[in-house]
């Protein structure tokens, strides 16, 4: 019995000593791997500004949009766009430091594959220069391709307060043409994106 319970207690300090080892070093490649990692969040971030107001420079919060982005948590509960919310909202400055345009950072989680993040630029007319997608999970061939030019080029240049999805093909100047067997996916892009529209409308004008 009494060589059992020495067994036992050796098997036991071994799995302890196997787990510290492991903790320490799983926490040694945390701390290695966590600057890296944001510093490339942070380049493909920027590299997506860019693209979606491709006028500004430089990119920065736009004051008080903390506390307005909380506030609009509750109202998109009542407009129709499902779940949808604002992560961030960022002002697009030229190489003078004048304010060019925005771009906002919404989501969607109402898509084929789970959330879908968007980064909208806007013009200070309010117009849409450009949609980036952030990330997504979609199925390849349909949901993903939400990701091509031909289908997120069409937000640009749209100015409207509310856009909708048609599978006309001939979308009007407030629709937008889903994607072929992704309406899903559609949806879900325009209503992040009306989730853009409907902040900028009501508090950045």
């Amino acid at each position: 019995m009494a060589a059992s319970k020495s067994g036992f207690m050796k098997d036991a300090l071994i799995l302890f000593v196997i787990t510290l080892v492991s903790g320490i070093c799983l926490g040694f490649v945390y701390d290695v791997t966590k600057g890296p990692i944001e510093q490339a969040t942070i380049a493909a971030n920027n590299k997506t500004y860019r693209e979606v107001l491709s006028a500004a420079e430089s990119f920065e919060t736009a004051a008080g949009s903390e506390e307005t982005i909380e506030t609009t948590a509750e109202e998109f509960n009542t407009l129709g766009y499902g779940s949808v919310a604002i992560e961030s909202v960022l002002e697009g400055k030229d190489a003078s430091g004048t304010v060019v345009g925005y771009v906002i950072n919404s989501l969607s989680k109402n898509s084929y594959g789970g959330a879908v993040k968007l980064s909208i630029g806007f013009d200070m007319d309010g117009t849409i220069t450009g949609v980036g997608i952030r990330e997504i999970s979609d199925t390849p061939g349909l949901g993903l391709k939400a990701k091509e030019p031909a289908y997120r080029d069409q937000f640009i240049g749209k100015n409207a307060d509310v856009l909708t999805v048609t599978k006309s093909g001939q979308a009007a100047d407030n629709e937008i043409n889903a994607i072929s067997g992704a309406t899903i996916t559609s949806n879900a892009t325009t209503n992040a994106v009306n989730a853009a529209l409907y902040y900028l409308h009501n508090y950045m004008n």
